[in-house]
């Protein structure tokens, strides 16, 4: 061993009495190896990349940590300025530790090594470098949403990318970066819609009040050789009352429940035979006081029996192809009793209004006992919460559908011996 042998004192059962109190010592004959203090590592642990003679370590390398002689490594931690840390694995003989993701550029670390010898006595390295700049220019941009504000329950979170991501390594990299904090804490977890797009939802829906907070450390952490993060916005987002209205289009009827308590029943009518209303979860993308609604837009044509043109008030819409719930006054005989609508969900102007005022953006309509296809998941609205947990966490570059218990993967020890 190049480092010198320290002394250990050994201390029996007996218990000293000293002028500033009483200190009980351990009981053994020959102490704690693990209750020294850790000796110096230096000439025990070698790195990689850590640049020299002033120049800046390069980000394009991963960190290697490596134990000489006998000695092993039981402990690393990697942490940069912004106090990120840097994933890495441990050998299971503890003879290395490299990073297992990338270095950010310009960034200012502080690596500890903890190693133990034959003894068990431990040791102790700490060192700092500073990485250079990116190689490429190109950055990711990223793209938080909704907009800041107040919404429902139901609401999933955005995260909309300047170019495309698909390599899996690299929509790692990317989706490690994209953090959702949430006050009450709950699980949750990100799903690719396509190359360029994200979605953010818990397991269920968000707590009623919980406070969102969307931000990225992708800024200057390398994706690829010619790719790289850049800032990005963070974003504030509030949930509201839990407001859930479930659709029966076998009963004609609509129960609306805030935080669990029903709090209005509305006569309904959906879509007939052949326009049948989407089955299913769907999200309240916005509200408009009046829309003019044409059959030639969802595909009917004009002057045929089904075309229609109307003035609708009190909309609430929850597809992007024209899905509504809205005042319907030329069918209030009809509701309740029969389904006579092109899908859209149809009730009398009064309880439009009241159903108007009282929902918002990201508040959860849902559609039961429909013959209508169920909604779509992506791209015609928020069909989110159509895929159980299991088919979502599949759409996590992370987890691939593998539910893992949280850890910190800077900090792995090898498996006991």
């Amino acid at each position: 061993m190049s480092h010198e042998p320290r002394p250990r004192t050994v201390v029996g059962c007996t218990l000293l009495v000293i002028a500033l109190g009483a200190v009980a010592s351990a009981c053994g004959s020959d102490g704690n190896p693990l209750s020294a203090r850790p000796y110096d590592a230096t000439d025990q642990i070698s790195f990689n990349n850590l640049g020299g003679d002033g120049k800046k370590s390069d980000p394009d390398k991963p960190l290697e940590v490596t134990a000489q002689d006998d000695d092993r490594i039981t402990d690393v931690t990697a942490v940069d300025g912004a106090g990120r840390y840097v994933a890495g694995e441990l050998a299971a003989d503890g003879s290395r530790w490299h990073s297992t993701e990338p270095l950010a550029a310009n960034a200012h670390y502080t690596v500890r090594v903890s190693t133990e010898d034959d003894d068990g006595a431990p040791g102790r390295r700490v060192l700092t470098f500073d990485t250079g700049k990116p190689t490429s220019k190109k950055r990711l941009g990223v793209e938080f949403g909704p907009d800041a504000g107040e919404y429902g329950v139901g609401q999933p979170v955005t995260a909309k990318l300047d170019q495309p991501i698909k390599d899996p390594a690299q929509r790692a990299v990317v989706e490690r970066a994209l953090k959702v904090d949430s006050t009450p804490s709950v699980q949750g977890g990100w799903h690719w819609v396509d190359d360029k797009e994200l979605h953010y939802r818990p397991q269920e829906y968000w707590p009623a009040h919980a406070s969102l907070r969307v931000h990225s450390n992708l800024d200057g952490i390398k994706i690829s050789d010619r790719l790289w993060g850049g800032p990005t916005k963070d974003l504030k987002l509030t949930i509201g009352d839990r407001v859930i209205a479930v659709t029966d289009a076998s009963s004609h009827s609509m129960t609306v429940f805030k935080n669990n308590e029903e709090i209005n029943q509305i006569p309904v009518t959906t879509g007939k035979p052949g326009f049948e209303t989407r089955n299913g979860v769907k999200v309240v993308l916005g509200k408009e006081y009046f829309v003019r609604m044409r059959g030639t837009t969802v595909g009917i044509a004009e002057g045929s029996s089904e075309s229609y043109d109307l003035p609708v008030y009190y909309a609430t819409r929850v597809t992007w192809s024209g899905e509504y719930v809205h005042a319907a006054p030329w069918s209030v005989g009809s509701q309740g009793y029969a389904n006579v609508s092109h899908g859209c969900t149809g009730m009398s102007t009064g309880n439009a209004e009241w159903f108007f005022d009282n929902i918002r953006q990201g508040d959860v309509v849902q559609v039961v006992n429909s013959y209508g296809d169920t909604m779509e998941t992506f791209g015609n609205g928020f069909g989110d919460w159509n895929l159980d947990w299991k088919k979502w966490t599949k759409g996590s570059a992370l987890t691939g559908g593998k539910q893992k218990a949280e850890q910190d993967t800077s900090r792995l020890r090898p498996a006991a011996v």
